[in-house]
């Protein structure tokens, strides 16, 4: 099944009592039972929904999964991924990430024992020089967020089975569409649906694909136990969201890449950081292990200040200054004051992450008034 299909018919059927051919929306927290323990494979709402249960099977046909569970957030997601860890155990992960998983392995695990170690994974010997005997967990972003470096996942699965770690990959930026790590070898995906999955801004929710039976099992279980789980309204709204995320990803690439081209000729940008770009650092990698080069770029200015960041950040019109990404419309925004705040200001710096560098989530609308929008706020330097 091709994926243009997979994202319409992959683990769905007309809804078995009606015939609905979209998912319902079964809005309940309980379920009848015949008789104590004798039901219907449902009986408690955080334990199991048929609506969710739709969206988990059509995660796992879009990542060549066995297993999709999903959370209320994709830091909960995130959470069920490092609850699997004991005390004492040790995370290896790139040190070009998001700022929220930095804030729940730093400020949330560490206080029960966790150790995380950051690391530039587009550096393969850093990794290897990183993993001990404590080490059970790779976490992966590819491409990374702010900085969209690649990581090749398959060198990182190579050196995690040699010592018998886990690899998980947040695949939020590239989604399904474009990369598929449980392809290349990884143990666990993990996705933020609040982003292109959904597609429109309107829901947040996480999710964990994985192919082994046992991990799933441990996951499930944490999903019911601690209890951050999606309503099923939200999981309607992944659900239709997915429906069109081909033509949505696919429109945002060719955008993304006639922006990074603008972007860089323009006499205001110093950096501008996207994968399409031949001399790009991993553009080989990320040819190899993606259908495209994403919808996701960013820049700085030749004046590296949060001054002349924030008028360009202050005077664009369709791009929308706000926080998240992946969905219909463009958004702006500044790492450093937004979504890598809880990171030290010495570590952003040292991964590239500079006061004036500006992240764009390229929707899709017309291209041509997207880059006369980014003319005219530049303008204003």
């Amino acid at each position: 099944m091709k994926f243009g299909t997979k994202v319409i018919h992959g683990g769905l059927e007309p809804d078995p009592l009606t015939g609905a051919v979209m998912t319902p929306i079964y809005q309940t927290s309980t379920y009848a039972q015949e008789a104590p323990g004798k039901h219907k494979g449902y009986e408690y709402a955080r334990t199991q929904n048929p609506t969710r249960s739709a969206l988990e099977r059509n995660l796992a046909h879009l990542e060549n999964g066995s297993h999709g569970i999903c959370f209320a957030s994709g830091l909960a997601a995130m959470d069920a991924i490092l609850r699997l860890l004991n005390p004492g155990d040790e995370v290896v992960a790139t040190n070009d990430l998001y700022g929220g998983s930095y804030r729940l392995m730093r400020r949330v695990h560490e206080r029960y024992g966790l150790v995380s170690r950051y690391v530039d994974m587009s550096n393969p010997a850093e990794v290897a020089d990183a993993i001990n005997e404590k080490t059970r967990l790779l976490w992966v972003e590819t491409p990374t967020n702010p900085m969209l470096k690649v990581v090749d996942i398959r060198k990182m699965v190579e050196l995690a089975r040699a010592k018998n770690v886990l690899v998980a990959v947040d695949n939020t930026f590239a989604s399904p569409y474009l990369q598929n790590p449980l392809d290349l070898g990884a143990d666990l995906v993990l996705h933020s649906a609040t982003k292109y999955l959904g597609g429109h801004s309107d829901v947040v929710m996480g999710a964990v694909i994985v192919k082994e039976d046992s991990l799933a099992e441990s996951l499930y279980f944490l999903q019911n136990a601690v209890g951050a789980v999606p309503s099923p309204n939200d999981c309607f709204l992944v659900l239709r969201g997915i429906k069109t995320l081909h033509l949505r990803v696919e429109r945002a690439c060719s955008n993304a890449e006639r922006i990074a081209g603008f972007l860089r000729n323009h006499p205001q940008v110093r950096n501008v950081y996207f994968p399409g770009f031949e001399d790009h650092p991993q553009h080989a990698i990320a040819k190899a292990q993606m259908r495209h080069f994403g919808g996701m770029l960013s820049f700085d200015l030749h004046t590296d200040s949060l001054e002349h960041a924030t008028k360009v950040l202050s005077n664009t019109h369709y791009f929308t200054l706000a926080e998240s990404l992946g969905g219909v419309e463009s958004l702006i925004g500044h790492p450093a004051s937004m979504t890598h705040a809880s990171i030290p200001r010495e570590d952003r710096l040292k991964v590239g992450l500079t006061d004036s560098l500006i992240r764009l989530s390229v929707g899709v609308e017309d291209v041509e008034d997207l880059i006369e929008d980014l003319e005219k706020a530049l303008s204003e330097l």
